[in-house]
């Protein structure tokens, strides 16, 4: 297998033949994972050729826009313009020559990555949108299923349990043992309002999660240092 990224020393000890993006040939009839964000890269039909059989595109559920629910059947935001650089993607890679199946994350979190990183860095402000999340660990599973897969189209990705900001920055402060922020810091950004429903990708790759939920998925992304902290009835 091999991965590529603008530092392939981050890669090291992954068990991966680890290049640089424009070091990579792509052989053919190779499976391909694309995940490069679309602004200021070439376009995936410019970097990939005619080569691959199977692509598997990781985009996001951004390109819903301002639905507050999302399932298989929600159509994308053709007005948003924040959504559109990705949407291009989507349509660029869907077009090659290849057989594409597009995955539409919800927020990805694991270790030294997510809500329980702000939290205590004092940087996480709670509100009252619902936002859905998907564990790295399991978002790799169905990354993993859907390039052995002939399964096509675009699919939102997400764990069981949406959740508002509040709740999961109250779970992460009770676990870390800090408070919530407060003041200037807990001012106001932009959070989207969304609860996704994954469940069908789920079925039709076969995958079974391994963290349905942020309370399993984040005391399991605790560093050990940290993790030796937490109590019981905090999980």
């Amino acid at each position: 297998m091999i991965a590529t990224s603008r530092d392939p020393e981050k890669l090291a000890g992954l068990g991966v033949e680890a290049t640089r993006l424009e070091d990579v040939i792509i052989e053919p009839g190779s499976l391909v994972l694309y995940s490069i964000p679309p602004e200021g890269a070439p376009t995936a039909r410019a970097l990939l050729g005619d080569a691959p059989v199977r692509v598997v595109y990781i985009s996001t559920t951004g390109v819903y826009g301002s639905a507050k629910f999302v399932d298989e059947t929600t159509p994308v935001d053709e007005s948003s313009e924040r959504a559109q650089p990705r949407l291009d993607a989507e349509r660029d890679i869907a077009a090659g020559p290849w057989s594409t199946l597009i995955l539409r994350p919800a927020a990805i979190y694991g270790p030294d990555r997510g809500v329980q990183e702000s939290v205590r860095a004092g940087t996480y402000p709670p509100g009252e949108n619902y936002i859905s999340r998907i564990h790295v660990d399991d978002l790799a599973a169905h990354c993993e299923a859907a390039l052995i897969s002939d399964l096509t189209g675009a699919y939102p990705v997400a764990d069981e349990e949406p959740c508002t900001s509040r709740e999961i920055a109250e779970f992460c402060a009770q676990l870390l043992h800090v408070d919530l922020p407060i003041g200037p810091v807990a001012r106001p950004r932009i959070f989207g309002d969304r609860r996704v429903d994954g469940s069908a990708i789920r079925k039709l790759l076969g995958v079974t999660l391994r963290y349905p939920s942020y309370r399993t998925g984040i005391p399991a992304s605790l560093t050990p240092d940290r993790s030796d902290r937490c109590t019981d009835r905090t999980a």
